[in-house]
């Protein structure tokens, strides 16, 4: 079984999947950084060159190798959501764990990133707020949602390893 982290930026995919890996002794990847290994190439970049459906379709294929592997904890993109099928493979190698957060507390997070390519615009608080509210249907169809909001990374991490003790 792999573990799937999915969520806004900034709600702590990767740092609590760093340590949540570490935990279970599995293997940890972020997909982000696999694309950028995979492309050679900056996320920022493929967005102004290639345009979001080009890295989507990275995503999708490279999300697709992960999952035939066992015993890993996959921080997935804030996006990866958005292709249905991308739901039920994770769904079919493992369990879908959505960690989200307030806005503030997502502007406060990623507030000093300069990686982050949908936040490139006039008014980040907007923009954060509207894609919140047309991924969250998306988010709802993890197997949980984890607020970490005012949480510490290894209190997320406590909270998702109470979950998996439950799913056994």
């Amino acid at each position: 079984m792999n573990i799937y982290l999915v969520g806004f930026m900034g709600t702590g995919k990767t740092t609590v999947g760093r340590l949540l890996a570490e935990k279970k002794k599995f293997s940890f990847v972020d997909l982000d950084e696999l694309i950028e290994l995979k492309e050679q190439r900056r996320i920022t970049d493929i967005f102004a060159k290639e345009g979001e459906p080009y890295f989507r379709k990275i995503e999708k294929k490279l999300l697709k190798q992960v999952s035939t592997q066992k015993k890993f904890v996959v921080a997935c993109g804030g996006g990866v959501v958005l292709d249905e099928d991308n739901i039920k493979v994770m769904k079919k190698t493992g369990i879908l764990i959505c960690l989200c957060a307030n806005c503030q507390e997502i502007l406060r997070r990623v507030s000093s990133s300069t990686h982050r390519p949908i936040l490139n615009v006039d008014n980040p608080q907007e923009r954060v707020e509207l894609l919140l509210k047309m991924r969250t249907p998306y988010y709802m169809q993890a197997d949980k949602m984890i607020d970490t909001s005012g949480l510490s990374v290894k209190q997320v991490v406590a909270k998702i390893s109470r979950i998996l003790t439950a799913r056994k």
